[in-house]
């Protein structure tokens, strides 16, 4: 059997193409759908079905787009509702794909809808599972994303759900099974996934925390719970655009990719009351930008962070990037829900600068610099980081306030004094510093090269302790 990894949107709902007598299932699509429509064409194949493992949280789904560009067939799992035309499979269900066969197997718990794909090859071999949100590499789904859209459903029923799913439907399959699963480290949908994308199933059974087999039930839900924290909020609005529907990604970038002088584009800044989102790297963001820009940069998490930071999917955007990178902002916006960009600026930050228009810039110390000043003065230090890495290891006196926390505890930042800012790297301390810079702080200054700068330095450090959880 010949399976292909040929698209995992950042590690993030991997897709996987079987060929067989031209033609190819496709599982779990990210919203931009044209590299398997190219991949189909070039493999002189027909995309018959798009298998979906449930209703994503943390991405907008492209198995819309490619249903329509495909002429395909949208599969979900038993006990999907969704609200447009699809197959609700049985549990059991096989479809045929050639010669090939992909093998419906019901496994809720991560949400209810959850499913598992076995694929198996021509001669009746099992080749391996695709597991969706039930089973990672090293870690399997957290259980409490589905109570945010149906109350009922409380962490502690889904966490016995997915015990019951991953015992009775998983860890009785074949060792020799390849696992694939929807993510890898970095993601917010399991605690400690490993980077690693792909294991045998025989080998999660040794090593997965999650498939011990003297685990009991009551066990399992103590461990799968402890260290969660809690999901970010776009999560519940991405799960009902993928149950309701969304508009079509094309109608989005025809819309979106409008570009304006910098005239024009303060005008309709003023006009809208779009939010001015600049995606350049926090260094060159700190040494100018628009006034009232929020700074997530495209080189880290955008898409989370822009979920995070931006509590209204709805809210009109106007992009500032470097020139080229004006599609890839847009779309990656989408893939999240915020469908609502609304063109961008030409010729982009130089060109704003260029124009003669106001700009600020944010105040960067390197860690050598804070180590100096503080053998004369010891300023408030506010690590942005989260909980988990600031418990693994901080500087002695640091304040901890998450990034994601920051708009329900600006009162804890000094106006009238000068305080420091910092987190891992600078990726996330530059955004806290652009989002105090539009509320009207001034007197700080961010650590360029974070705690990874900081901890080389004589500056005093907490124990370092194991973190539990990557969350």
């Amino acid at each position: 059997m010949k399976v292909e990894q040929i698209y995992t949107g950042c590690l993030a709902h991997a897709a996987y193409y079987i060929e067989s007598k031209g033609e190819a299932a496709v599982f779990d699509p990210l919203r931009e759908v044209y590299p398997y429509l190219d991949r189909a064409k070039k493999d002189n194949a027909k995309i018959k079905y798009v298998f979906e493992t449930h209703f994503h949280a943390d991405f907008v789904s492209g198995h819309l787009d490619l249903q329509k560009k495909a002429n395909a067939e949208i599969v979900f799992g038993p006990g999907a509702k969704p609200a447009y035309e699809a197959i609700t499979a049985e549990d059991g269900q096989i479809f045929e794909v050639g010669d090939y066969k992909v093998k419906v197997i019901h496994t809720p718990g991560h949400t209810m809808e959850s499913t598992t794909y076995l694929l198996i090859d021509e001669n009746g071999h099992e080749h391996g599972i695709i597991t969706g949100d039930t089973l990672f590499i090293g870690d399997v789904g957290r259980p409490d994303l589905a109570q945010h859209v149906v109350s009922e459903l409380t962490e502690e029923k889904l966490a016995g759900h997915l015990y019951d799913s991953l015992r009775n439907k998983i860890m009785p399959l074949n060792d020799d099974l390849i696992v694939y699963p929807n993510h890898g480290a970095g993601s917010a949908c399991g605690k400690m996934m490993s980077k690693e994308t792909t294991d045998t199933l025989g080998n999660q059974k040794k090593v997965n925390y999650a498939l011990r087999a003297d685990m009991t039930k009551e066990e399992f839900i103590k461990e799968l719970l402890t260290g969660l924290t809690t999901p970010p909020g776009y999560f519940p609005k991405n799960v009902l655009m993928n149950i309701k529907g969304y508009e079509s990604l094309d109608n989005i970038m025809d819309r979106a990719t409008t570009p304006y002088s910098p005239q024009a584009f303060e005008a309709v800044a003023n006009e809208t009351g779009a939010l001015v989102l600049d995606t350049r790297d926090a260094a060159d963001f700190a040494k100018g930008f628009i006034p009232n820009s929020i700074n997530i940069g495209l080189e880290g998490s955008f898409a989370q962070w822009v979920g995070e930071m931006i509590p209204d999917i709805k809210q009109e955007i106007l992009l500032v990037t470097y020139d080229g990178k004006e599609e890839e902002a847009i779309t990656r916006l989408s893939r999240v829900g915020y469908d609502n960009t609304v063109g961008f600026l030409k010729g982009g930050f130089e060109a704003w600068k260029d124009s003669g228009k106001e700009f600020e810039m944010v105040n960067r110390i390197s860690a050598t610099e804070l180590e100096k000043a503080m053998k004369d003065e010891i300023p408030l230090i506010i690590d942005v980081r989260k909980k988990s890495e600031f418990d693994s290891e901080h500087l002695i006196g640091a304040v901890n306030i998450p990034l994601n926390e920051i708009n329900q505890h600006l009162a804890e930042f000094p106006k009238e004094n000068t305080f420091v800012l910092h987190c891992a790297g600078g990726y996330r301390s530059m955004i806290a510093a652009s989002i105090l810079k539009q509320r009207g702080w001034q007197d700080f200054a961010d650590v360029e090269g974070g705690f990874a700068d900081l901890a080389k330095t004589a500056l005093p450090k907490s124990e370092y302790v194991c973190p539990s959880t990557m969350l």
